[in-house]
Formats: C-alpha cells, structure tokens, sequence
C-alpha cells in the first residue's frame, strides 16, 4: 500500500487531485484545495456523471451558487453533476478543504 503525501504537492494557493495518474483507480479522486487568506473566485463543479462531497478542513468559507452560505471547518456539502459553487475564504489565513468524488451512477465507467 501506497502512502500519498498529498499536502506537499500545492505550493501556496491551488489545488491537487488524487486520482488516476497517482492510484491507477477511476473509481474516486479527492482534491486538496489551498486558499489565501481573502482569496475568492475558486468555482467548483463535480461536471456531468460525477459528485464530490466538499469538506472545510481548515478555515471558513463564503459559499455560493448551488449553495449560499459560510461553510465552517467541519462542515460538507454535496454538490452532483453540473451544480457549480464558488469558494472564498473568510479568514485572515490559509484555508484548506477536501472535495472527495466518484462517478455517480449516470458517470459509471
């Protein structure tokens, strides 16, 4: 078994999806997004066939679009298909979340 360090892959802000390349496997990924303290703008949508839950690991976030509201560290949502949401991070430092996904059952290979 493979231990993926997945935290030393984004430099500053952005984001880095565990997936195929790195477990050979389609059936899920996660993404590991880093935020800039006031950073706004960074959209997420699972796209067609897929869902992601989204989970505020460090931070708190203003979301909007498919959902409107603060998402707290701790706190998920759960987006399908092409429901689109933008982050901004509401804290005066790096906020880190998870978007853990797979294909669902219209998205399965």
């Amino acid at each position: 078994m493979k231990v993926f360090n997945v935290s030393k892959k984004v430099k500053g802000s952005g984001e880095y999806i565990l997936g195929y390349e790195d477990t050979g496997s389609h059936a899920c990924y996660m993404i590991y997004g880093v935020m800039s303290p006031g950073e706004k703008g960074r959209e997420l949508k699972p796209g067609k066939g897929h869902e992601e839950l989204i989970l505020a690991v460090k931070g708190s976030f203003r979301v909007s679009g498919a959902y409107s509201g603060i998402l707290n560290e701790g706190e998920a949502i759960h987006l399908k298909g092409d429901e689109q949401c933008f982050l901004e991070n509401v804290t005066e430092d790096k906020a880190i979340y998870i978007a853990a996904g797979g294909h669902s059952e219209a998205g399965h290979h």
